[in-house]
């Protein structure tokens, strides 16, 4: 699976297929739904840069993710800034908040660093719905503009605002190709493999760490204000723990540490959800049993499953043509499923 995705025809065709999605549905719904589809794909990607090549599961990123959204529509409605440089100040106000919680959070490890987290997440949530004088509280923030012009280009319409969030989704995904791949991806992934070992060897773990966890928090802060710019009102909700449970459940179906994981689990959860509206109401009865079975027996997810079955195919076809003995499925997938 890993090396049929990464074949540039193979790419070039799923995209060509997400820039004529619009005009091959004809349906103003479907693409709404693609279009917040992309939106939690990005933040997945953020909890993925952590939680799956560095090993820290952060139950904070909603609370960023929401951090991201009001920093948006407060420097937009409130203060009236165009919306270009709310943007990028919005990613750096996330960003810094990011950096002084990681700062503390990565002293911690394991389950008291997911505790940890989980609460900064609740304090944001609770700044949120609280401060009313800044954010408005439960009335929530209304009226967020959609993003201005640039130049010719108008993101005025619902097909308009599709391709920007997909070109946002594209940027993010060759981002994350290229932190991978390089030796700040592998650093990242000896972290997460043995950090006692990887201090052995001279890796400033800390500094990588904290690294990372800002670039995550920056991501999810995309995510969330896309999302305010696109759905144009916000609540507290979105930096609920529902939100955080959602992120999970995308990037542990579709496989954790791995490059197509968030895409394939969002896609897959979302549009089934969208099938089975009217159980909305037991949701987590439904997916939490499914997410327990995956974990389970397929821990990679999806594309870590697919991979390690096509990887063990492979491998057996290749030792019946050179009578080799078969070697071990998991030593041959466990470096490659990452690239899934």
């Amino acid at each position: 699976m890993s090396k049929i995705f990464n074949k540039r025809n193979t790419i070039s065709l799923l995209i060509l297929f997400a820039i004529a999605f619009p005009l091959i549905t004809q349906n103003d719904y479907f693409v709404h739904v693609m279009t917040l589809s992309f939106i939690w794909m990005i933040g997945v990607y953020g909890l993925n840069l952590l939680a799956g090549y560095t090993g820290y599961l952060s139950l904070a990123h909603a609370g960023f993710f929401a951090i991201g959204a009001y920093s948006l529509g407060l420097l937009t409605v409130k203060a009236e800034m165009n919306f270009w440089p709310a943007l990028g100040l919005s990613l750096v106000i996330t960003g810094v908040i990011g950096f002084f919680v990681g700062l503390i959070s990565l002293r911690t490890k394991e389950h008291f660093f997911a505790i940890y987290t989980l609460c900064v997440g609740y304090i944001i949530y609770l700044v949120i719905d609280k401060w009313d004088s800044l954010t408005e509280g439960v009335r929530g923030l209304i009226g967020i503009p959609a993003p201005s012009n640039l130049g010719p280009l108008s993101f005025q319409t619902l097909q308009s605002h599709y391709y920007l969030v997909l070109f946002f989704l594209l940027l993010v995904v060759f981002i994350m190709y290229r932190i991978v791949h390089s030796l700040s991806g592998r650093t990242f992934i000896a972290i997460r493999n043995s950090e006692d070992l990887a201090q052995t060897i001279g890796i400033s773990t800390m500094k990588n760490k904290l690294t990372v966890f800002v670039l995550s928090t920056v991501i999810a802060g995309l995510s969330g204000a896309l999302y305010a710019s696109f759905v144009r009102f916000i609540g507290p909700d979105i930096g609920a723990m529902a939100i955080v449970f959602d992120f999970l459940t995308y990037l542990l179906i579709g496989g954790i540490g791995t490059l197509s994981g968030p895409i394939v689990g969002t896609l897959i959860i979302v549009w089934l959800s969208q099938q089975l509206q009217f159980l909305q109401d037991y949701r987590m009865l439904i997916f939490g049993p499914i997410l327990t079975l995956l974990i389970i027996f397929y821990p990679r997810g999806i594309v870590g499953a697919i991979a390690t079955w096509y990887l063990t195919r492979k491998a057996k076809r290749t030792s019946r043509l050179t009578n080799q003995p078969l070697l071990k499925a998991d030593g041959i997938t466990e470096k490659q499923v990452k690239e899934g």
